[in-house]
């Protein structure tokens, strides 16, 4: 999750969320619910004081439209389509308020609610642009190209007014929103940390006992389905504490690191690898039998065996023994673990340095 929210550009954080924070289409849903009955409001009024007969009507079809989009959300599901006519329809209307001077030219403080829902709900982009369209069409309302089209009762002063309040407003949206999402942005990245943290080892970067249990629990779900059976690896570094007390606990940390770097070499993508005690491993095979689980080790074997650290001009080498076991029948994830526990200590019986399956009597060196 991690590498993912790195490499995500700020305008498509809206895929993520953050505790507390309003979704999009909930934000959507209740702002249609207070828009359609403010509209069938306004219409009714409109009907008895506007000066444009037209005008219940088309209040009454954005009241219709918004209905809609909100319907369609309902059924297909589709939050793009949702946010998209949303902001569709709500353009043409405050379009339309601003025109035709809808109560005595009063509506048109209506377009205050625009920037800071459009920021909200869209990304970045489509926010600067939509507001910038907007400013530029509200002075061209009220540039003498705009009277003579549209004839709107505004005055100058208002007109100046309404085009600097309008355009620090948008200004201020756009400040917060990018405060908003570089906030958003950080939090995430600290989840995800945490998360990473919470599911790896520190030393190897491998992933920890407890994420290793998980991804066992999903693939034996996936085996009660589909009958492809898996196989584990458990393995040690052979002689490890003689390391220890030779060279420091240092030169065994260098080893740990040279053997979770072979391994993860070696094995497939597929594969999940875990750092499963001091210097224990663990290494899971989905959709892999005996024979393959075993030529796996063998190969993991031999390259960590052809391989060394350097201290003080020493070359100090590690080996492992493994011991595999594949699941089968409705065995449990413990029984699985021990039988390859028990693979392992054949390996260590037999002379180290080897791969013992549980099934087979003899090891592979």
């Amino acid at each position: 999750m991690r590498n993912s929210i790195e490499k995500t550009p700020d305008t498509q954080l809206s895929q993520f969320r953050v505790r507390g924070e309003i979704p999009v289409p909930v934000l959507i849903n209740w702002l249609t619910i207070f828009a359609v009955p403010l509209l069938v409001f306004f219409a009714w009024r409109s009907d008895s004081h506007s000066h444009d007969p037209n005008t219940p009507a088309f209040l009454l079809v954005f009241a219709v439209l918004l209905g809609t989009n909100g319907l369609i959300y309902r059924i297909g599901g589709s939050k793009t389509l949702q946010r998209r006519g949303f902001i569709t329809v709500i353009t043409l209307l405050f379009t339309y308020l601003a025109t035709h001077a809808v109560e005595d030219g009063s509506a048109i403080l209506w377009l205050f609610a625009y920037p800071p829902i459009v920021f909200y709900i869209s990304q970045s982009r489509v926010g600067v642009t939509a507001c910038a369209g907007g400013l530029t069409g509200v002075i061209v309302l009220f540039s003498p190209l705009g009277d003579l089209i549209f004839e709107t009762p505004y005055t100058t002063s208002f007109r100046l007014s309404m085009i600097i309040a309008l355009a620090f407003e948008m200004m201020t949206c756009y400040i917060l929103d990018q405060s908003r999402r570089r906030s958003k942005l950080g939090l995430l990245r600290l989840a995800a940390d945490f998360e990473h943290a919470a599911k790896h080892d520190a030393l190897t970067g491998l992933a920890n006992r407890r994420e290793g249990l998980e991804q066992l629990e999903g693939e034996q779900e996936r085996y009660s389905r589909n009958k492809r059976p898996f196989s584990v690896l458990l393995m040690d570094i052979d002689l490890f504490k003689q390391v220890n007390d030779t060279y420091g606990h240092h030169v065994g940390d260098k080893l740990i690191i040279l053997v979770a770097r072979i391994l993860r070499e070696q094995c497939r993508k597929v594969d999940t690898i875990a750092r499963w005690g001091g210097e224990e491993y663990l290494v899971l095979l989905p959709e892999t039998g005996e024979q393959a689980a075993t030529r796996i080790a063998n190969r993991v074997r031999l390259a960590i065996a052809a391989s060394a650290i350097t201290q003080e001009e020493t070359r100090i080498q590690a080996t492992i023994s493994v011991g595999v076991a594949t699941i089968h029948g409705g065995e449990s994830i413990d029984r699985l673990l021990q039988r390859a526990d028990e693979a392992l200590y054949a390996a260590k019986k037999q002379g180290r340095n080897r791969v013992c399956s549980y099934n087979k009597t003899e090891c592979v060196a």
